[in-house]
């Protein structure tokens, strides 16, 4: 059976009839009017009137003990700040003081510490002789290291370059140390005239060692008796007789030690190479054979030695001058005074005939054998050219060609 949808009728709408809409009419209604001028405030009430927060606040027993709680912790933290600054400038102060003294003075200096010296005294004796920075430094080191009492006596040689740490495990260890010297050949006894750090002389060697200059002085000056000084005047000083050797100490050794060996060492040669009997052929004695080998020492740099001596010889046999500019040239620079050829002294063998008062230098032991056993040969004159080598001459002709031809710079220095 078919079932058919009913349908409803549609009302029609007339044409002319507003569709109806839920939207009301905007009412307008007029804006309140306000006369010119500043807006007028109401008045605040009387202080008075307000209430005292703060009488509440001390009144509340909570708050009052936060309040005081945070005055303990301000006061515990700045005290807390104040002892970091000071614990970290305590240990600035104190890793400073144990520095050393000069890092770029390397020189060593010797210290005598004796038996039964407190670690303060040994303290106060590093302090004078200026090898630490402060005796409170290094006292308290040793005593938070545990090591106050194992500093050894004995005879040290420390530097101002060493840390107050080094020096005290130097300490400790203990031991004796020991000292290497070098003396040079054709070194004097001092030098003014050298530049500090390149300084060669006698003086300059046991000053780097750590002797003081007092010390220093007193062994020069000392009177010895060593066969090696025979036929020494004894108004010469020890000048051309430190042998140029290097040598190794106990660090205990005093100056006067150290000069005894080296006449030691050096009166060895003498003997082994009979020294004596060979200068005596050539008409010297031993301290005029030293003399000799000492300017041929400072006139020579090579293999020519022994000729050198030959000219020195020939010119004494013939009564002539030596002739040698580092005869002036050493007494102008003992003396204080500026080079000159017309130095009027007798070292200056320019102006006078024979052998200088004494030795200008330290030989060494090829300038000593070459004084003892001249080369043959008839030279009269000789030069060190600008190349170094040493060009010889029989007249003086020869002599100025050879000045012409190799010694352009060389000779014109006084």
């Amino acid at each position: 059976m078919d079932i058919k949808p009913v349908r409803r009728p549609v009302r029609p709408q007339a044409p002319d009839q507003p569709v109806p809409t839920l939207q009301r009419p905007i009412q307008q209604r007029p804006l309140p009017q306000r006369p010119f001028g500043p807006v007028q405030q109401p008045p605040l009430p009387p202080i008075a009137d307000a209430p005292n927060l703060s009488l509440v606040e001390n009144d509340n027993p909570r708050l009052k003990k936060i309040r005081k709680r945070k005055k303990w912790l301000i006061v515990i933290a700045s005290i807390l700040a104040f002892g970091i600054i000071i614990a970290g400038a305590a240990w600035v102060w104190y890793q400073v003081q144990l520095s050393p003294v000069n890092a770029n003075n390397t020189s060593k200096i010797k210290i005598d510490v004796p038996d039964k010296a407190t670690p303060n005294d040994i303290a106060t004796l590093l302090k004078k002789e200026g090898v630490i920075r402060s005796k409170a430094a290094f006292s308290l080191y040793t005593r938070l290291n545990g090591v106050q009492n194992q500093l050894q006596a004995g005879s040290y040689r420390l530097s101002p370059s060493e840390t107050s740490a080094g020096i005290i495990d130097h300490l400790v260890r203990g031991g004796v140390d020991t000292l290497t010297l070098t003396f040079y050949p054709g070194a004097t006894l001092t030098d003014a005239v050298t530049k500090a750090k390149n300084r060669t002389d006698v003086t300059s060697v046991l000053l780097k060692a750590g002797y003081s200059q007092e010390k220093i002085t007193a062994g020069l000056n000392k009177v010895y008796d060593h066969p090696l000084l025979q036929n020494k005047p004894a108004s010469a000083d020890l000048e051309g007789y430190i042998f140029g050797e290097t040598y190794e100490f106990n660090s205990s050794a005093t100056v006067e030690d150290i000069l005894n060996r080296t006449f030691d060492e050096f009166y060895k040669w003498v003997v082994q190479y009979n020294l004596v009997a060979a200068y005596k052929s050539q008409g010297l004695n031993l301290y005029q054979g030293i003399t000799l080998a000492s300017i041929v020492q400072r006139e020579s740099g090579g293999n020519d030695k022994a000729q050198i001596a030959q000219v020195f010889y020939t010119r004494l046999a013939m009564m002539m001058q030596l002739g040698s500019d580092v005869t002036y040239q050493y007494i102008a620079d003992k003396e204080g005074r500026v080079r000159d050829t017309n130095y009027d002294s007798p070292y200056n063998t320019r102006r006078y005939v024979g052998l200088p008062p004494g030795p200008i230098a330290v030989p060494g032991l090829a300038a000593l054998r070459g004084a003892a056993m001249p080369a043959q040969g008839d030279y009269v004159y000789f030069l060190s050219g600008d190349d170094d080598v040493t060009y010889f001459a029989r007249s003086l002709d020869e002599h100025e060609t050879n000045i012409a031809n190799y010694c352009k710079v060389k000779c014109q220095i006084i």
